[in-house]
């Protein structure tokens, strides 16, 4: 993302991770990508960024594609709304997760840290801290492709619902997420319009569910 269910329903991360994106800060002309994320987690409190998500499914059907808004103010609260095609929210508070479907009229609420574990939310709206991220992911570069520079998180945990998760960056710039499931399906994020350290108001990380809607879990 966010665990299991959370990221096969959305097709990110958090994610998450969502998560997720921008490292507008200057960069060493050697820096590698693993240096860029480091970077990134020393110095973004908050984001904004718009996406266009891209999921394709183990057997290579026809892609499903959605597009809609990241906020994220670390460590632990976040925001994925995603507007099209089908409308669903992801909210982190700090506390508690609440993934909201209007369609059914369904809301499904975990404790943060239940929900996000060592899944791509984590790795991105988690502390800022080395040892945290040395604690759930494997990390290493993965070269260039598309115009881009990857490095490649692997969970150390074998319930995170996800294989690697993959980050490519431009300059200093996160310009995409690759995420490989557990279920053989890919999703690509592609980001846009990205500020980092907006002032974002504390109302876009708190959820109050509509009347009506089940609300499951804790």
């Amino acid at each position: 993302m966010f665990e299991n269910a959370i990221f096969h329903r959305t097709g990110a991360v958090f994610g998450f991770a969502l998560l997720a994106l921008s490292l507008l800060a200057a960069q060493p002309a050697h820096a590698g990508a693993i240096d860029k994320l480091h970077q990134f987690l020393e110095t973004t409190k908050t984001l904004r960024a718009d996406f266009s998500q891209t999921v394709v499914a183990k057997n290579g059907k026809k892609p499903q594609v959605s597009n809609g808004v990241l906020m994220l103010s670390r460590p632990g609260k976040f925001r994925w709304q995603i507007e099209r095609p089908y409308a669903q929210l992801l909210v982190g508070d700090g506390d508690k997760v609440w993934i909201y479907d209007p369609d059914l009229r369904q809301v499904t609420v975990k404790k943060i840290g239940n929900a996000l574990g060592s899944t791509p939310a984590a790795l991105l709206v988690g502390d800022e801290s080395h040892n945290s991220l040395d604690k759930n992911f494997t990390l290493r570069e993965a070269g260039e492709r598309d115009g881009l520079e990857w490095l490649e998180a692997l969970p150390k945990q074998p319930d995170s619902g996800f294989e690697k998760l993959q980050l490519g960056f431009s300059g200093g710039d996160l310009k995409a997420m690759e995420l490989y499931d557990n279920f053989g399906q890919t999703t690509s994020l592609a980001f846009s319009r990205l500020e980092r350290n907006p002032q974002i108001a504390p109302g876009q990380f708190r959820f109050t569910p509509p009347a009506g809607v089940d609300v499951i879990g804790e």
